[in-house]
């Protein structure tokens, strides 16, 4: 296949390289599974063995080791197959009989654990599924005002990765007071005494050295009932435990196991935030300790009291991402693997208990079905494992780096407040303040910069580049948002020499999260990049700087709706970010080694080595994706072509030479057309059909499933009662369509028959049934048939049988998929939009004459309404129009890099260079008349997208079709093959306009007149007028409710008095 011409690239940027090199985009994901594997799932099975009976005395159970086998198959084969992408888990269990005294060891198989495929994504029955990392409030200490009289009172709450949550507060009486999960609230000083403080003078001195603690200490001590330690437990049980006879020593069990290393857990996350608060060490031997210590609380009862005595202080910011951490893939499912191990512990126990000691192994006790089923239930229905959106290769790579506050332990959508979803300053750099989505879910589901990492504690950190004295410097440090706050850092389009030497003497800065201007030896850090704090999607829009953060968003969510086209053509104007965004996709095909080319065509490319070694490359062929669109890769080189390691060997549907390609370079106008474009409605040329620019494929597939039924299984043939040989057609002797088959909407996919209940048979029946053998009336036709509205050709046909070992649910015989394939050309009602967010749909598609053109006679594919960008206040566009003008004139590709791209005068030099205008418009005339336009317009090249709503999808109309059983009115939605609502504004409409006839019509036999319609149905068959129309249901309705209310309704015959 002929490669297109890569051209050349123009760099527009004040400074040409990021001063880090951009990291891998998915890396995050990946990792976090590896760190599951390796240490996280031993870490979860160390915390459950061993497992003992109820009483102790009878037997031990270990997990002595676990395994994670070999694959089962690749990805593309459990694709194929519609199996999931897994490893066998199996575990050695060690079984001590305390009766007997003997021990037993056995190999247990626990479950087939689904395995993350090299970008990033689990395969779940064939479908590519993604765990969304969840943005959730961090384990630690955080200290909060409540406010009271005019007056903050300060309290803490300690929130543990497992285990209670414990709030101490202060009292507007002076003392201090505990909750434990939010139960009755006790004296801090009951909790003092059971970690070791026993008497007061030993509390009192405990806080001599701060004066505002032990002043809160003696307020609570008078309040406090408990005098010893077993008073203490006896008092904070009654409280957790309200109606329960307490003992000092079922309190101290019960209050002591709520606090032990089994039941609580602080994690290292939660220390380290302790620490680093309190100014500890954040060492791993400092991290430690996972259980709250005397030390600890007296810390804390320390900072309450002096918060409370400062005037000036202020209470943590729950919204700021200091506080918040990811948990990615790894972590959520250790905390699922935590769950199946815990209902697989008590079905342990309780099996323990009742089996015969003498004969018994570990097998007799595990079963792994509760695990199983843990980790099946999290894969298939909770809200972070979603199906993977898949429109275009950037579609998925924003959906990898997604974050999200909602799912298990997050937020609600509905519950979420303003201040949640706001853009905080302490996102910077580590979430993407534009995008994010556009309905309910706005501010609460996030994607990471492009630039930012998760440490290993699961807090965002982002790059900074070291400046001493003014001089930039090679050291990068990776600053969290607390960190950050002490330091002055430079944004990245600060000047500066050839150098690196910052050239202002004063230096606009942010520190503490709040811009300031200081001298430039105060400058701490400068930023590595000017798209740092701005995601992929945000970082591919060229000029956002000069684009409304709103239309940012528009433009950021819908480059990922863009439909993968026939010819995918790379960016004009482009930000230079492309390549690594389609890179770190894993879509195109790599060299793993240097080499030359010896083989490519459409299935494989073979690449020889300098040892001689050929080593093959399969590629992927029009694959159906999750969005319906296709995924298919092409060969990027051909035969003799010399590659390097890492060099791209083959593009995807969306990518070109190795750039991301979700669009087309257009020529654009702005000019208002006779009202075609009014609302931001769009006016292509018939050229871009013709050469197929925005032509696309979509794939869906149609699934017939055969049962096996009470009265005898389902069959698929070809021999279908009551079906004539022209609709049987496309079917082979199985009823299954021929692939290359055209489809229209009620053609048969796959030919199958019921079987149907015994009916008695009249005498002349069974005369025939007995001398023709006739079938007919013993099965009825459930053929898979087109859905209304679908057509297309069929590519591939899938058939699961029992018989081929093939894994069906139960009471299934056989599963046909078809997958049907359609060429869509661009059309009237079709979506397109720019990168800026400005979008709209194609209101005509005008003969290529028609169109304006200029004095060369070259005329325009697109003409947009100028009356689309002031309001909008998105001037990217008209930047990018004019630059894309000069890069075509001049054959280059531009990159122009976010907040240090090119200036308005380079661009007006561009234009002068490429010759022409400075101001980048010019005459066009009118290509219906042949005369000028009244006034200059711009006129340049674009970069638009095809978005997949597409009109061949919501189009529909109905003219007879099923009706609702409770109100006889027609359904609503295309799905339901329904009608248009006319409602209470539309008859109105009809009114003002005196159309009575048609409103009669609309209200009665085209509603919910039964016999009006029938009648009508009867009388158009035939030819007849229609007659008058009945009583509707409707008025049946307003009868009843009058009766309802006492008002008794009789009818009468026309004329009678």
């Amino acid at each position: 296949m002929a490669k297109t011409k890569a051209r050349p690239q123009k760099y527009f940027g004040r400074h040409r390289e990021p001063l880090v090199k951009l990291p891998s985009l998915v890396e995050s994901q990946i990792a976090s599974f590896r760190e599951f594997i390796e240490t996280g799932a031993e870490r979860v099975f160390k915390e459950f063995s061993p497992i003992g009976d109820h009483s102790g005395k009878k037997f031990e159970l270990r997990l002595a080791k676990f395994t994670f086998g070999e694959l089962r198959w690749d990805e593309y084969y459990a694709k194929r197959t519609m199996r999931t992408y897994e490893a066998p888990l199996s575990m050695v269990v060690k079984l001590k009989n305390k009766t007997t005294g003997t021990e037993k060891e056995q190999e247990i198989f626990l479950a087939d654990f689904p395995w993350m495929t090299a970008h990033g994504t689990f395969i779940i029955n064939g479908v590519e599924r993604i765990i969304v990392p969840q943005l959730a409030r961090s384990y630690g200490v955080f200290f909060e005002s409540v406010p009271y009289k005019g007056k903050g009172y300060f309290a803490a709450k300690i929130i543990p990765a497992r285990g209670v949550w414990i709030e101490i507060e202060s009292d507007p009486d002076g003392g201090l007071y505990v909750k434990i999960d939010r139960k009755r609230r006790f004296p801090v000083t009951s909790l003092l005494r059971i970690l070791g403080l026993a008497a007061e003078k030993e509390i009192m001195g405990k806080f001599e050295n701060s004066r505002p603690a032990s002043e809160a200490i003696h307020a609570t001590l008078a309040h406090d009932n408990a005098h010893t330690p077993e008073e203490a437990y006896v008092e904070i049980y009654r409280r957790l435990r309200d109606g329960d006879i307490a003992t000092p020593e079922s309190a101290r069990e019960h209050v002591r196991s709520i606090l032990s290393p089994e039941r609580y857990d602080f994690s290292r996350v939660g220390r380290f935030h302790f620490n680093r608060r309190f100014g500890l060490g954040t060492k791993d031997a400092d991290l430690s300790r996972a259980t709250l210590s005397l030390e600890d609380i007296a810390r804390i009862v320390t900072h309450i009291a002096e918060q409370n005595a400062n005037p000036a202080a202020e209470a943590d910011d729950i919204d700021h991402l200091g506080f918040r951490r990811v948990r990615f893939a790894g972590e959520l499912l250790e905390q699922r693997m935590r769950v199946g191990l815990s209902r697989m512990k008590r079905n342990i126990q309780d099996r323990m208990a009742m089996v015969d000691p003498e004969t018994t192994l570990p097998v007799h006790f595990v079963n792994p079905r509760p695990f199983q089923a843990a980790i099946r239930e999290f894969f298939t229905t909770d809200q972070l494992s979603q199906l993977m959106q898949q429109y275009n290769i950037l579609d998925e790579i924003e959906h990898l780096r997604t974050l999200s506050t909602l799912g298990r332990g997050g937020l609600t959508s509905e519950r979420a407040g303003l201040e949640v979803r706001d853009v905080h300053s302490s996102h910077y750099g580590r979430v993407c303040p534009i995008h994010t989505p556009e309905g309910k879910n706005i501010g609460l589901v996030l994607h990471m910069s492009l630039y930012a990492r998760p440490n290993e504690f699961g807090i965002i950190e982002t790059p900074y580049a070291k400046v001493e004295k003014g001089q930039v410097g090679k050291e990068i440090a990776y600053l969290n948002a607390l960190e950050e706050e002490r330091y002055a850092i430079a944004h990245a389009a600060t000047e500066r020499d050839e150098d690196g030497r910052i050239t202002e003497k004063f230096v606009e800065v942010r520190k503490s999260g709040k811009p300031t201007l200081v001298k430039r030896d105060d400058v701490d850090y400068i930023e590595v990049a000017g798209n740092q704090p701005f995601s992929v999607a945000t970082s591919l829009i060229p000029f956002v700087e000069n684009d409304d953060a709103n239309r940012a968003l528009m433009g950021s969510n819908m480059q990922k709706q863009a439909v993968p086209l026939v010819i995918p053509e790379a960016p004009l104007v482009a930000t230079g970010v492309e390549g690594a965004a389609a890179r770190d996709s894993g879509r195109l095909v790599l060299a793993e080694e240097a080499g030359e080319v010896v083989y490519a065509d459409a299935q494989a490319i073979k690449v020889k080595n300098a040892d001689g070694k050929t080593k093959e490359y399969p590629l992927v062929n029009f694959s159906r994706t999750n969005g319906f669109t296709t995924f298919h890769q092409r060969p990027a080189v051909s035969t003799g072509d010399h590659v390097k390691k890492g060099g791209v060997l083959a593009d995807t549907s969306t990518s070109v030479g190795g750039q991301l390609a979700i669009g087309q370079n257009v020529r654009v106008a702005f000019l208002p057309w006779f009202g075609a474009n009014y609302e931001d409605a769009i006016v292509i040329s018939e050229r871009l059909a013709k050469d197929a620019r925005f032509t696309s494929i979509h794939m869906e597939e149609f699934v017939c499933v055969v049962r096996d039924t009470k009265l005898g299984p389902e069959v698929t043939t070809h021999d279908i009662p009551n079906v004539s040989e022209f609709k049987l057609r496309n079917l082979d002797e199985d009823g299954v369509v021929r692939i290359g088959a055209e489809v229209r909407p009620g053609d048969i996919l796959v030919g199958k028959v019921t079987p149907k209940g015994e009916t008695q048979l009249t005498p002349e029946e069974r005369l025939l049934h007995a001398i023709f053998g006739e079938k007919a009336k013993d099965v009825k036709d459930t053929s898979l048939r087109m859905e209304g509205g679908k057509r297309g050709r069929v590519v591939g046909v899938k058939i699961f049988s029992r018989e081929t070992g093939d894994q069906l649910e139960s009471g299934v015989i056989k599963r046909v998929h078809v997958e049907v394939a359609q060429l869509r050309t661009i059309s009237v009602g079709d979506k397109l939009a720019g990168r800026h967010g400005n979008k709209g749909v194609i209101s005509r598609v005008l003969p290529e004459e028609d169109m304006p053109f200029d004095e060369q006679g070259k005329p325009v594919d697109i003409i947009l309404t100028p009356l689309g960008v002031p309001s909008r206040m998105n001037l990217g566009q008209i930047l990018e129009l004019h630059l894309g003008l000069a890069a075509e004139k001049l054959d280059y590709q531009a990159i122009v890099p976010s907040f240090a791209g090119a200036t308005e005068d380079e661009i007006r030099k561009e234009l002068k260079t490429a010759g022409v205008s400075e101001t980048g418009k010019r005459i066009l005339f009118d290509g219906r008349t042949g005369e000028a336009f009244a006034q200059p317009v711009s006129v340049g090249t674009m970069y638009m997208l095809k978005l997949h709503h597409m009109v061949e999808d919501k189009i529909h109309m109905r003219s007879i079709g099923p009706y609702s059983l409770t109100t006889q009115q027609p359904l609503g939605g295309k799905a339901q093959n329904g009608g248009q609502r006319v409602g209470e504004m539309e008859v109105w409409a009809f009114l003002g306009y005196g159309a009575a006839y048609s409103l009669r019509e609309i209200l009665t036999i085209k509603s919910d007149d039964i016999l009006g319609r029938s009648a009508a149905f009867d009388a158009i068959v035939s030819g007849r007028r229609i007659e008058e129309s009945h009583t509707p249901a409707t008025f049946n309705v307003l009868v009843r409710h009058l009766r309802g209310l006492g008002i008794d309704i009789e009818f009468m015959e026309a004329g009678m008095q």
